[in-house]
């Protein structure tokens, strides 16, 4: 379609511009924030786990609760506030730096801080979309959403590498405290999307967020994603956790080059975003959720035999197909959590997939440091690719599996 029903609201631009922005500069410090740890600190594997636990961790804690509060207060509001609560935690590292006062507790502070900021922020955003672009327009802004997000995994990865090679890891985080300053400004001009009605505030938080979880695990579609969801992150992370030290310690390989393998992941990424619509007009959205992550699940095991030769390469081409997976997923996947999902319960929703998505990546980091430390880099990368062989079955064994379109009603489980 080419008329005018098709296109996405004006304001649509400026919270592309707003969540572009930021997740540019957060590429950029993906790269910078554990090579701040192993080159300016000195830090080990178990050290820099820590620190990549730390910045997701707070998804556990506070996951579940913030999406009962996000469905009571204004989304746009929670947006710009985290946004200018994350400019000024990550500033405060170059800052310690320049001063000679950077240490390995300032890192662990500000990923955790900045980890909870992501909580409210991440969840408004995901909660705000649909007020901004209605439920018919999902899956178009979720590809245009996550194609941005492989461009800047691409341009911020390598440009990260680059720069933490001429201006340091640390002086380069502040790159990242700028763009959070600039979304919140774009954030701040948005004026016409649709208000959902909030959940009252004199309802208990705990109740609130029980009827989320119930909505997430009682829904036969919603709940195979979650576990297969959280079962990818956890391979994933695995894998990210543990490059930074096998490209410059074992390998001996420039910050540049781990800067552009993973830009070659953000390649994968870009591509399985636009490719995501066609394929799920095309095959259906179950079975393209399915079918590309048996792909992945095979790609995985080239990665573990990545090294500074000839297997280099085959192994940058398995990520981007593990990435290219990730990018699918994030727009079919995401497009129809929300559109099984009623208004009121958006933020519940969106804040219980977080919990367990993000919770895996957690777990992940922690024990990626510890495998790292106890058994080497190599076993922690075949721990992940043994994760990802797996985690496709959920989807294939679920009713999800034959499901070809977005549902046109959001169904909410009766409780029991």
């Amino acid at each position: 379609m080419n008329d005018r029903t098709d296109r996405l609201p004006g304001e649509f631009r400026l919270l592309f511009a707003a969540v572009g922005g930021s997740d540019l500069g957060t590429q950029i410090s993906f790269v910078a924030l554990p090579l701040t740890a192993v080159l300016a600190l000195g830090a080990g594997p178990a050290q820099v786990g820590a620190v990549g636990a730390l910045s997701t961790i707070a998804f556990l804690l506070v996951g579940l609760p913030a999406g009962a509060w996000v469905d009571r207060l204004p989304r746009r509001a929670v947006m710009i506030t985290t946004d200018v609560v994350r400019a000024v935690v990550y500033a405060s590292i170059p800052a310690a730096w320049l001063l000679g006062a950077l240490t390995m507790p300032q890192l662990y502070a500000v990923a955790l801080l900045g980890g909870i900021a992501t909580v409210f922020s991440e969840v408004a955003a995901q909660s705000f979309l649909p007020e901004v672009v209605g439920r018919a327009q999902l899956v178009r802004a979720n590809a245009r959403l996550m194609g941005m997000r492989g461009v800047n995994q691409i341009v911020g990865r390598s440009v990260g590498g680059l720069l933490v090679s001429v201006l340091t890891a640390p002086v380069t985080i502040a790159f990242d405290a700028i763009s959070y300053a600039c979304a919140a400004v774009a954030i701040g001009r948005i004026r016409g999307a649709r208000v959902t009605t909030p959940v009252p505030r004199a309802s208990r938080v705990w109740p609130d967020v029980a009827a989320g979880v119930r909505h997430v695990l009682g829904n036969r579609l919603l709940r195979p994603m979650a576990v297969e969801g959280a079962l990818t992150n956890f391979a994933t992370t695995l894998t990210l956790t543990i490059l930074p030290v096998l490209f410059v310690r074992e390998l001996g390989i420039s910050e540049w080059g781990l800067g552009l393998f993973l830009a070659i992941g953000g390649c994968g990424a870009l591509a399985g975003a636009i490719g995501a619509r066609a394929l799920g007009e095309r095959f259906g959205h179950g079975r393209t959720l399915w079918i590309t992550g048996a792909v992945a699940s095979c790609a995985g095991c080239f990665v573990p035999l990545l090294g500074s030769g000839s297997w280099l390469w085959p192994a940058a081409v398995a990520w981007a197909l593990i990435t290219a997976k990730a990018g699918i997923g994030n727009v079919l996947a995401v497009s129809l959590r929300q559109a099984a999902t009623p208004d009121h319960l958006m933020g519940r929703m969106n804040a219980t997939f977080r919990f367990l998505l993000t919770g895996a990546l957690a777990v992940a980091s922690v024990l990626a440091g510890v495998l790292g430390e106890l058994v080497g880099v190599r076993a922690v990368l075949w721990v992940s690719a043994g994760v990802f062989a797996v985690s496709w079955l959920v989807v294939f064994c679920s009713p999800l599996r034959f499901l070809r379109e977005l549902p046109t009603e959001p169904r909410v489980p009766a409780r029991r």
